[in-house]
């Protein structure tokens, strides 16, 4: 049996002009090497002893490469395939991993199964295999709401979900009911700041830190793609002038959202707290609600004398009960097989062995992550699990945070939407000429970018 597993560091020290050039020119080498390599799982070979070759697994998760390493992972993959080699390449971190992936896309030395965002894919898409017709991505509940051009080009490991937290015992005392739709929401913050406020001078009724501003994200960041049922919306607003107009999804994302953060359901003063605090206050019950991920739970909870009475519930962000009840979920750690690979098959038979009960299902009871295969669920802790049961029509959003063209833009407008969150709570904010402005700058962003 063969082993080799090699724990490297990469150090890319890299200025803004390499990597300016790396991306150029990786598009054009890439698109010679990609039109489509056929690929199958199938044709990978129905005998594991007839694949061979060795390959270079790389990333970046360290919680990853401690189960990897404790679990002996390529012991047991050759167990199944003795003449295939696996190379663990373990890089410092992600902004290291993203530098020397560039690097060598454009030296035609990318690993041969590496790692993605969802706003990656698209940056690498010339670069990896199709994986459309494997069993991961059949039963991988996320991947083909990633695809690109009708591809699956990573399979990702996690999903992540979004969570609005609420104190059931708080809500039946003000009687107030779980909200479905928006206005329903609106309806229920007011009413618990009405009643709970008249005692309490620094009560919240939703609990957000906006003195650190990213607290918002669940609303400013997300709201967009929910109202459109677009998970794509920010690399959509990448290609049109006025994305901000009237009328546009995020026009109307962010009015919601105006009209909920100045009605004083945050509190006398959100912008003098940050998150820390704003879990801590939720957690003592000074407040009824905050909109967290799930990785807010163990701090709620940690925080909490009695945490009995928690619940939630998603974001209801329709507009009426006849809607479709959008919920965002983000898929994590794309795995793809690179063209740059010159074992293709044996690639995508570590692919298939990684997310197949051989592995997966250890791996992702290690993890605090939800499960993103159907045929390996995760049971979610039962807190998180009340908000499947109160929507059983849920519709899932596959979430992209934004791809090169979006990120272009973002910049050379300094658009920040978790910022604007918190300049809507600010004296003389005016949403419709702030949002005019960046129409405008919008447009003149994306002509002296050429993006199209």
């Amino acid at each position: 049996m063969k082993k080799k597993v090699i724990t490297t560091l990469l150090v890319c020290a890299l200025t803004a002009s390499t990597l300016a050039g790396c991306s150029g020119s990786s598009k054009e080498q890439g698109a010679a090497k990609t039109e489509s390599t056929g690929v199958t799982s199938e044709a990978a070979g129905e005998k594991s002893g007839d694949l061979s070759g060795s390959l270079t697994f790389a990333i970046w998760d360290n919680n990853l490469n401690d189960f990897i390493e404790q679990n002996d992972m390529v012991g047991k993959f050759q167990e199944q395939y003795p003449n295939i080699e696996i190379e663990v390449e373990k890089i410092k971190d992600d902004t290291e991993y993203w530098n020397a992936m560039k690097m060598r896309a454009s030296a035609n030395q990318l690993p041969d199964v590496m790692f993605n965002k969802p706003f990656t894919l698209s940056r690498f898409k010339d670069y990896l295999v199709d994986l459309s017709s494997t069993e991961a991505s059949a039963n991988n509940e996320l991947a083909s709401g990633y695809a690109i051009d009708g591809k699956v080009l990573g399979i990702p490991m996690t999903s992540g979900y979004e969570y609005v937290y609420y104190w059931k015992d708080m809500f039946k005392e003000a009687g107030v009911e779980v909200p479905t739709t928006w206005t329903e929401f609106e309806d229920a913050a007011k009413k618990l700041q009405e009643y709970y406020g008249k005692d309490n001078a620094d009560f919240m009724a939703i609990a957000c830190g906006l003195k650190d501003e990213w607290p918002d994200y669940p609303y400013m960041e997300f709201m967009p793609a929910l109202e459109s049922g677009n998970g794509q919306n920010w690399n959509t607003m990448a290609a049109t002038d006025a994305p901000f107009a009237e009328g546009t999804d995020i026009n109307k994302a962010y009015n919601k959202i105006y009209s909920l953060f100045s009605s004083g359901v945050l509190g006398k003063d959100p912008l003098g707290i940050g998150n820390d605090q704003a879990t801590s206050i939720f957690a003592s019950k000074g407040a009824a609600i905050i909109a967290l991920g799930d990785w807010g739970l163990q701090n709620i909870q940690s925080g909490a004398a009695d945490s009995s009475e928690l619940g939630t519930f998603y974001l209801p962000t329709r507009n009426s009960e006849s809607d479709p009840y959008n919920v965002i979920v983000q898929g994590d750690s794309f795995m793809g097989v690179t063209t740059h690979s010159k074992n293709q098959e044996a690639a995508i038979a570590f692919v298939e062995w990684f997310y197949s009960d051989a592995w997966y299902p250890d791996y992702i009871n290690f993890v605090s992550s939800a499960s993103s295969m159907s045929n390996f669920p995760k049971e979610k802790d039962p807190v998180l699990a009340q908000a499947d049961e109160l929507t059983k029509d849920k519709v899932l959003i596959m979430y992209d945070g934004g791809g090169d063209d979006f990120s272009s833009i973002q910049n050379e407008t300094t658009f920040d939407y978790k910022k604007l969150g918190a300049e809507m709570l600010t004296n003389g904010f005016d949403l419709k000429t702030k949002l005019a402005e960046l129409d405008t700058k919008w447009a003149e962003a994306r002509t002296k970018l050429q993006i199209k």
